[in-house]
């Protein structure tokens, strides 16, 4: 689950992203302020638009991807009960940005250029394809998890690259928009006083 805010561009909206479904299946739902998008073959919900959402909760402050906290999906719950929307929303709040370890790297069988690394990230080992000519076994790296969006609004999923399956992405200082990052391409290398599954601030 991702929720997105952009006064100036969209106006006082909330949006609630959960799933992608295909845009010609998309069909909307609306009670009062609240519009649900749903799979009209499946009928699997992709998504809520909150409309007004100033006048339920305090979302001002934020522009582009808003924070998920305990307290905004309860307000957020408040709000499609209170409209008579099914579903009740309980996302996962762990951070998106962590520290790994590269635990193992061997090369793609179908692209030179990539490798396929094995990343503990804490709590799972993640398969990661990664294109970084830097990245090697025993590095301790950013991981944008599934579900992340990266600072240029890129949203991390799921992906098969040149039929190897990859589930994160090992950044670099420029995805990650750090101040001073080097425009060379490779990925962002920490030292050892970052513990392996921490947050990292991205």
């Amino acid at each position: 689950m991702n929720v997105f805010y952009n006064k100036d561009g969209i106006g006082d909206t909330l949006i609630i992203y959960l799933k992608d479904i295909n845009i010609e299946n998309r069909v909307a739902e609306v009670k009062g302020n609240v519009a649900k998008i749903v799979d009209k073959e499946t009928n699997e919900i992709a998504g809520y638009n909150i409309f007004q959402v100033s006048s339920y909760m305090n979302v001002q402050s934020e522009n582009g991807v808003v924070t998920l906290t305990e307290e905004l999906v309860s307000k957020i719950n408040k709000v499609l009960n209170e409209t008579g929307m099914e579903g009740y929303l309980n996302p996962d709040l762990s951070p998106k940005f962590v520290v790994g370890y590269v635990e193992g790297k061997e090369k793609h069988p179908n692209a030179d250029k990539l490798s396929i690394c094995q990343v503990n990230v804490g709590t799972e080992v993640l398969q990661i394809v990664c294109g970084a000519p830097n990245v090697d076994a025993g590095q301790k790296v950013v991981v944008a998890k599934v579900g992340a969006v990266m600072p240029s609004g890129l949203l991390i999923k799921d992906a098969e690259l040149r039929g190897v399956a990859s589930s994160g992405m090992i950044c670099s200082a420029k995805e990650l928009a750090l101040p001073n990052a080097p425009q060379e391409k490779g990925i962002l290398v920490l030292d050892n006083q970052y513990e392996v599954g921490q947050a990292f601030p991205a």
